[in-house]
């Protein structure tokens, strides 16, 4: 391998393959960004790379901390190709222009483009929040098992784990999947669960008064699901909950669903299982107004399907729940998520997706909240954000990696 120095600066180039406004950006990649840059030399850089739909692409980021570069964003598949060959082409001419000397690629889609220039001229490569992607789009029912697309993304999958010089994981366990479905020895120094703004979630943002009186929720029990429907997660499961707490709690109960998901749809799904439209909150906000309105909730719940891959997965959406004290419903083997939530009576992990489950979930978030003030389960819960999705976590991981860099 060709060995690089990095005694003057260090420039590097971030690859992602999402949205500059989408949230896995916001608070996904662009604090982590903050991160790293604070461990490069004097002079150093940061670039990233977005993919942006058409008309919806801008030239220039607003801040000094990094420059974003974006591409056009093509559906991931075999005609992608096509058009990505000019795509990689300005991406060439990006990399020589700015004197980039360390590619650090967010979650496998972006590292196999990462992984494609690594292998030209050696330039030193992170894969962060390496995950099982391939594998989880088949499980979920996006992908066939004999897609082009599964197939290219794990070949890819498979080049990261060999030729990366640092991998991140983003749960516990990788190795052992490298090693099943790979057929792969790497060892795994590096784990980075996804963290949260432990200031931006807290007990502050716990039942604000004017949003429970604008929602008229005095006297009622809050359910909280901040994300999508189908995919990775749950869809009518999720309803079927639904109908088990209204069957449970009647008029007392409210689910308050943060979503850009079609409202219509979603209330369709309700009417057909007899659940009033009363019943529901559904919103879609900007994300500097969701802590209060998870706030507003008595427990959550993170409908992450149970499929095999998603044992090494790590989802934002619990960190913020815990971050706030709220108890957390939960299938099994999500990413270390269950095993916390169940070893720290945080919450009820769902032993299958079921009627039965989901009554005993029901009865157990019910006996938790009656018998604890919302101090009280702060005091329980909060802790589990501050350990496992601290921001000092990934800190110290990226200081580790950059400090060889600028040590040699």
């Amino acid at each position: 391998m060709k060995k690089q120095s990095f005694s003057n600066k260090i420039n590097v180039l971030v690859f992602t393959t999402w949205s500059f406004y989408d949230a896995l950006i916001q608070t996904y990649t662009l604090p982590y960004l903050k991160l790293i840059k604070k461990q490069l030399p004097e002079g150093s850089s940061i670039h990233f790379i977005t993919l942006e739909q058409s008309g919806q692409r801008k030239s220039a980021a607003p801040t000094e901390d990094y420059t974003w570069f974006t591409l056009p964003y093509h559906r991931f598949g075999a005609k992608a190709f096509i058009h990505w060959i000019y795509s990689l082409y300005q991406i060439k001419k990006y990399i020589q222009k700015n004197k980039i000397n360390v590619f650090h690629s967010w979650c496998t889609p972006a590292g196999m483009i990462a992984w494609f220039f690594h292998r030209k001229n050696r330039t030193f490569f992170i894969a962060d929040s390496f995950e099982p992607h391939a594998h989880s789009m088949v499980e979920n029912g996006t992908w066939k098992s004999n897609s082009i697309a599964f197939k290219l993304l794990k070949h890819f999958e498979k080049k990261i784990i060999q030729n990366a010089d640092e991998i991140i994981t983003i749960a516990p366990g990788m190795e052992h999947f490298m090693k099943q479905n790979y057929g792969l020895n790497r060892k795994i120094i590096y784990v980075k669960p996804a963290a949260v703004n432990l200031g931006t979630f807290s007990i502050l943002n716990r039942k604000n008064d004017s949003l429970i009186q604008k929602y008229q929720l005095e006297d009622k029990t809050v359910m909280v699901y901040a994300g999508k429907f189908g995919g990775i997660y749950l869809n009518d499961e999720i309803f079927d909950f639904c109908n088990v707490c209204f069957q449970n709690w009647n008029d007392k109960i409210r689910f308050l669903f943060l979503t850009s998901e079609q409202k219509e749809l979603l209330l369709h799904k309700a009417k057909e299982r007899n659940i009033p439209e009363k019943n529901f909150i559904i919103e879609f906000v900007p994300h500097d107004q969701i802590a209060n309105m998870m706030g507003l909730a008595d427990f959550a719940l993170c409908p992450v399907k149970p499929v095999p891959s998603k044992k090494y997965c790590s989802p934002i959406k619990t960190g913020e729940y815990w971050a706030l004290g709220l108890p957390v419903i939960i299938p099994s083997n999500i990413s270390n998520d269950s095993e916390i939530i169940a070893q720290n009576n945080a919450g009820y992990v769902w032993k299958e997706i079921s009627e039965k489950e989901f009554l005993n979930s029901i009865h157990f978030i019910e006996e938790l909240i009656s018998k604890n003030s919302i101090q009280n389960l702060y005091a329980q819960i909060r802790p589990l954000a501050e350990k496992y999705r601290n921001f000092s976590n990934a800190e110290n991981i990226y200081q580790s990696i950059y400090s060889k860099l600028t040590s040699n």
